[in-house]
């Protein structure tokens, strides 16, 4: 039987890595069989098996399921029998064939272990700290992009730079935030557009907002990519203090999360229900520093 160190060791190296995986394990053996109830097994995307389970008759369901599993996300209980075996059919079990000549039985249950998404935020704006504490609490990776900063003032970061580029090996963001008011707006919104995110938060009123898309296309970001900006961030809660924009923006990446992104009405996702932005970017949206930071 592998040790359950072993396990879990291994579940945890994966989910550092970003690589989602699914646990194996013998929950029944009609002899013979090799495998044995208790014994467990991880099987990642690639059908790789850390662990033990049984022999070769098994690990080709097992390869099967854990590609199946980690597509829908829902756990399954599957037997592996022989094709005239009295025990296939019954509901709520997924049958596979036992090819051994030694015609055992084996019931395994294989459930997902997902990697936690990332959430990166660009920036160091009150929102942003207050965020990156309470991302942490949803079971998200957060990764922090803050120039000037320390590791210390954000609480829930699993990551951090204190540059706008993210490191080469760190996991990709599914989603972004930019919070940075008036502190190299441009760069971070450029970074997080460079990014992977699926859908961007960013943090500013609706004039703001509307100058840095303007100035992201005259720089050559394409139309579909600046679709993906979502502003004024947040959903409407009335959100004034940062730590209420912080939790109407991890409202909004919640949903996205369960829901998917739905498009933001234009390019420019000016969205009209969604108030959120830092208490004193409204104000200032006119002047001539707030909107670029100082930095292009």
């Amino acid at each position: 039987m592998t040790a359950m160190n072993d396990i879990w060791n291994t579940v945890n190296r994966l989910q550092e890595q970003g690589e989602a995986c699914v646990v194996v394990t013998v929950v029944r053996a009609l002899s013979p069989t090799s495998g044995k109830p208790g014994d467990k097994a991880v099987v990642t995307a690639d059908g790789t098996i850390h662990g033990w389970i049984g022999g070769g008759c098994v690990q080709p369901a097992i390869r099967r399921s854990a590609r199946e599993i980690l597509t829908t996300g829902e756990p399954r209980l599957i037997r592996v029998a022989p094709r005239d075996s009295t025990e296939r059919g019954e509901e709520g079990v997924v049958d596979f064939d036992m090819g051994c000549a030694s015609r055992g039985t084996l019931d395994l249950f294989v459930e997902p272990v997902a990697a936690a998404p990332v959430l990166r935020i660009h920036g160091a704006a009150p929102s942003a700290r207050q965020l990156a504490d309470l991302a942490g609490r949803v079971g998200l990776e957060v990764q922090v992009l803050a120039p000037g900063t320390d590791p210390a003032e954000f609480s829930g970061a699993t990551r951090h730079a204190a540059e706008h580029v993210a490191p080469g090996d760190w996991s990709a963001a599914r989603w972004a935030v930019v919070a940075t008011q008036g502190q190299g707006d441009r760069p971070a919104l450029e970074a997080a557009l460079s990014g992977p995110a699926e859908a961007i938060a960013l943090i500013a009123s609706r004039r703001k907002a509307d100058s840095l898309l303007a100035t992201m296309a005259e720089r050559g970001h394409a139309a579909e990519r600046l679709a993906a900006v979502h502003s004024p961030a947040g959903l409407a809660i009335g959100a004034r203090t940062p730590v209420e924009i912080a939790l109407a923006v991890l409202a909004q990446v919640v949903q996205w999360r369960r829901e998917g992104v739905a498009a933001p009405p234009g390019a420019a996702s000016t969205a009209t229900n969604a108030p959120a932005s830092e208490p004193t970017t409204e104000a200032a949206a006119g002047g001539g520093g707030c909107c670029g930071g100082g930095a292009s």
